[in-house]
Formats: structure tokens, C-alpha cells, sequence
């Protein structure tokens, strides 16, 4: 594989900016990052991008998508954006193992994924699904989810998907139906509790869906290493800030999908899904799908609860985590694009600055999860690279001026002339 040289750019590295800097990459690493007064004299000979008023930065994590049915879309549009890597939060085993075998194709983002979520009978999502699709295939698919019901079914569940599917962390689903007015079957806390110790013996991370007050309270007093939304049903409490500091644990908020759900969002969708720079990057029928909302939420929940969550756990020293939920049939998001959609949120209203919100979605995201190969511009980490015009670290919306995107060291295709 090829070595070349990102120099004369603002270098941010995922935990601090260099103003004038470099980052150099050999055989898919990064081999050295600095000022390009240190820029080793040996390497001159390489190829060389020179970028002055240009910014690279880590490639994107989301860490929270949805590539429902193997959709062979999700990896190649959310590199395309400057996610390289993303983080599946439910899966059957046959469309795992596509999505893995997708990323030794090029131009794909990396593949992370919680495989077989963690389910019993007619719980999340499984309602919500067999409301819009019956079809004989869909019923098929969901007849293969696990049942769980007690310690022993746990236990079975997790050494079929530690074989099969060797997931990078376990989901849980804690669904009442409070935010859709409706009331679902949801696991016991007792049963929550159990699949978390089971997990932890195994080395597992846990994160959980739920999205009302109650619900996350129950996840949190179970012990999950991090929720996967923040809710809109009420304001965030003092036991909630509680709750998430004794567990340690993370917030990704999925602001976007929560703007979707209330249909608050509507107009910024349309603004992203819109913008002048992004329409070659994303075909008129995802477009179309992003101006849409999901609508489930309506008259249930406000997206002020959401942004008030948000603010308050971040002012209680939180981490909050960036994750679009995007998902190929999700109303209101488009993979790759959600993601700057969800950093302008995080700093137009939830008060972040764009570091802040940058570093959210690429150094405290890796940290938080445990990818130690990705996430910083550093020595011996992935060569997953962003290259933008302009300053995002100032104005989170230049993040979608996008001359060029790597993973591991490899340019995307659709980038071969403006980053040259």
C-alpha cells in the first residue's frame, strides 16, 4: 500500500488542533502527525496533498445505524459523508455477515455491530415492525429472534452470538411505548440485569434502547455501560443525572431520529437533505426519505425534552456520544448525511462547542466503545481521514465542504479529483 502526506492543513487530531501541520500515513497507518515544522526531510519524495485552509480530522464514528436487510447503501454513503466507521445496533446473522463481507469492497466504511440484539416475544422493535410489513419474509426473519425469558436463555443467546456473529458490544431493548402513546411488552429489569452480568462476564459492552424517563431510569439501575437515545417524554431529572453517574455511563442522544419521531424536525431535514453541496453524495429517493418524518412521537413527546436531557447531562459531565440512527427505511435520515445534521444539533441546541461536538463523533466515541485502532490522528491508529475546506473547529457547518475521505489509507473514489 501507497504512503502519501496530508500537509499545510489545520490538523485536529481528535483531542487538540495543530494550526500548520501534517499527518503521514504508510500501509493504511498513520505513521507520524505534527507541525509541518517537524515534517520528517526524508519524506519528501512522497505523494503529497497540500491543502493550506483545509482541516483533517478523524474519520466520523457513528455510533449508532441501522442497515436493515444487508442494505447495500448504508457503507458505501456513509463513507462518502466521512464516516468511516459505523456502529450497527441490530442485525440477523445472514446480514451481518454480508455487511462484513461488503467492507473488503472499497469504498465502504468499517463494520461494527451489536449482531442479534438481545429481544423476548413481541417486544421492541418487533410491534413497530409487523405494523408497516407482514409480508411472509419479514415474519420469518423475526421468528429467528431470541426469546429471552430467564438466566439460562441468556446464556444460550449469548454463546450463539459470541459464534456466530462475534459482536463488538450487546444491545438491550427497553420499549413501554410511552413516547408512541401506546403500551408494549418490555423484559423485566430483573431480566435486563441478568443479560448484563451475562455480557460482562464475556467481556461484552451494553447499551440499551429506551426512550422515555422511566425506561432509561430502568437501564441505568440495571447497570448498561450507555443508552443509545435520551427521551422526549419529560424533563431530565436529578435521579436521572444520578443514575448516569453511578453507572459511568454514556448518552447518545439521536437527536436527529427524535426531531423525526416529533416531527420537529422537519425543516432542518429538509435543509440538510437540500443542501447544494451533498447532492451528488446521495440519490433523490434518500433524499426524499430524509424530508420525511417518522411521525411515531406526535402529540407524545417534544424534542425540548430531548435538548434539555442532553444539556443537562453534559453539564453534569456526561459523555454524549454521536450516533445518527439512521436506517434505510427511518424517515427523517439518510446514512453519512444524519451525522453533520446530529453535530449541528449538538452545537446549535444543545450549546456545544465544535470541538465538543467533534470530539463526540470520532476521539470520545472510540474511547468510550473501545476501539483503540481508530477515532485519533496518532501514530499507529488507522488511517481514517476527513479532509474538509474551511474551519469546522469555528463553524460546524463547514464539515460538509468534503475534499476527501480515507479508510484505512485508501482514498474514496468519489474524492480522487478534489483532494488531489
Amino acid at each position: 500500500m501507497s504512503s502519501f502526506v496530508l500537509r499545510n492543513v489545520r490538523v485536529f487530531t481528535g483531542e487538540g488542533t495543530i494550526e500548520q501541520g501534517y499527518v503521514l500515513v504508510e500501509d493504511g497507518k498513520i505513521k507520524s502527525v505534527g507541525s509541518i515544522s517537524t515534517f520528517p526531510m526524508h519524506e519528501q519524495s512522497i505523494k503529497t496533498y497540500s491543502k493550506p485552509g483545509h482541516t483533517v480530522l478523524p474519520g466520523l464514528i457513528d455510533c449508532h445505524i441501522h442497515a436493515d436487510n444487508a442494505d447495500p447503501e448504508a457503507l458505501p454513503q456513509a463513507l462518502r459523508f466521512g464516516v468511516t466507521t459505523v456502529c450497527d445496533m441490530q442485525n440477523e446473522l445472514p446480514n451481518v455477515l454480508k455487511l462484513k463481507q461488503q467492507t473488503q469492497e472499497p469504498d465502504t466504511a468499517s463494520y461494527k455491530t451489536a449482531g442479534q440484539a438481545a429481544t423476548i416475544e413481541n417486544g421492541w422493535p418487533i410491534p413497530v415492525i409487523l405494523a408497516h410489513d407482514k409480508s411472509p419474509e419479514t415474519l420469518a426473519s423475526i421468528a429467528t429472534w431470541p426469546k429471552l425469558t430467564d438466566r439460562q436463555s441468556v446464556i444460550d443467546y449469548l454463546d450463539w452470538t459470541s459464534r456466530e456473529m462475534g459482536p463488538d458490544y450487546i444491545k438491550l431493548m427497553h420499549e413501554s411505548g410511552t413516547i408512541m402513546g401506546m403500551k408494549l411488552d418490555k423484559p423485566s429489569t430483573e431480566l435486563q440485569q441478568i443479560i448484563i452480568e451475562e455480557s460482562r462476564k464475556r467481556g461484552y459492552l451494553t447499551v440499551a434502547h429506551a426512550m422515555c424517563l422511566q425506561d432509561t431510569l430502568d437501564m441505568l439501575h440495571a447497570g448498561v455501560n450507555g443508552l443509545t437515545h435520551t427521551f422526549c417524554d419529560k424533563p431530565p431529572t436529578d435521579a436521572l443525572i444520578a443514575a448516569y453517574k453511578k453507572n459511568n455511563a454514556w448518552c447518545n442522544p439521536t437527536l436527529v431520529a427524535i426531531g423525526s419521531l416529533t416531527t420537529e424536525g422537519a425543516a432542518l431535514q429538509h435543509q440538510f437533505a437540500h443542501d447544494p453541496r451533498v447532492q451528488h453524495l446521495i440519490s433523490d429517493d434518500k433524499r426524499g426519505n430524509m424530508c420525511a418524518c417518522m411521525s411515531f412521537a406526535r402529540g407524545h413527546g417534544k424534542a425540548e425534552h430531548a435538548y434539555a436531557s442532553v444539556k443537562a447531562l453534559r453539564e453534569a459531565g456526561i459523555d454524549i456520544l454521536c450516533g445518527s440512527d439512521a436506517a434505510g427505511p427511518a424517515k427523517g435520515t439518510a446514512f453519512g448525511l444524519s451525522m453533520h445534521h446530529e453535530l449541528s444539533l449538538f452545537v446549535n441546541e444543545v450549546g456545544m462547542s465544535p470541538e465538543e461536538a467533534l470530539k463526540s463523533a470520532t476521539s470520545l466515541t472510540a474511547r468510550r466503545f473501545g476501539f483503540d485502532d481508530r477515532g485519533l490522528l496518532e501514530e499507529g491508529r488507522n488511517a481514517d481521514l476527513l479532509l474538509v475546506e474551511g474551519n469546522p473547529l469555528e463553524k460546524i457547518d463547514d464539515m460538509l465542504n468534503i475534499r476527501g475521505v480515507w479508510r484505512e489509507g485508501k482514498l474514496c473514489s468519489v474524492y480522487e479529483k478534489t483532494a488531489a
